[in-house]
């Protein structure tokens, strides 16, 4: 993601908390409590912030992976937005996956892993049920939208086969270039 970001590609990441860790829950939490134990001396509220929401987490963790304290990494991180769930404009448009990401390829089945959301869930996160409800009925939303394509796209492809061009207009296709 951040090297797609750094060549100048557009990133939306949606369903933050979705996004699995390698190690056990009790592990992570560990680490993140270690890391929110790091705060300014003199005055806490001058950072380092501490965010709880997925989106924020995985923002930041790629935040690390940039060089944003330069203009360039600046304007990566400008092109790089994180939801949790998929929001409404993002609901409605073709969304990709990166197969190096997926956790088929980069675990082994073995291994221990958490959600983000679980872990985001025990340091104060406090949408996931609410997270959880609008992506259920969002799939239930999506999965009838796939239903009703696929029908059409069946009932486009019979459409097709069932029609019979006269031998005028198969010469005039002909002489057109479409045989």
């Amino acid at each position: 993601i951040a090297k797609e970001l750094l060549n100048g590609q557009q990133m939306v990441l949606l369903r933050a908390e979705d996004v699995n860790m390698s190690g056990s829950l009790y592990r992570a939490k560990l680490k993140y409590a270690n890391f929110k134990r790091k705060k300014t001396n003199s005055n806490p509220r001058h950072g380092p912030f501490h965010q709880r929401a997925p989106s924020k987490i995985l923002w930041r963790t790629i935040r690390g992976m940039v060089p944003h304290k330069t203009a360039r990494g600046a304007a990566a991180l400008d092109r790089l937005k994180c939801y949790e769930g998929v929001p409404h404009p993002f609901d409605r448009k073709k969304r990709m996956v990166i197969p190096a990401a997926l956790k088929v390829l980069r675990l082994r089945p073995e291994r221990k892993f958490c959600r983000l959301g679980d872990l985001s869930s025990l340091f104060g996160w406090k949408h996931q049920e609410l997270i959880g409800r609008l992506e259920a009925q969002r799939k239930v939303k999506s999965e009838a939208f796939h239903k009703k394509k696929t029908s059409q796209v069946r009932a486009k492809k019979e459409a097709f086969k069932k029609v019979k061009v006269s031998a005028e207009d198969q010469k005039v296709l002909e002489a057109a270039g479409f045989a």
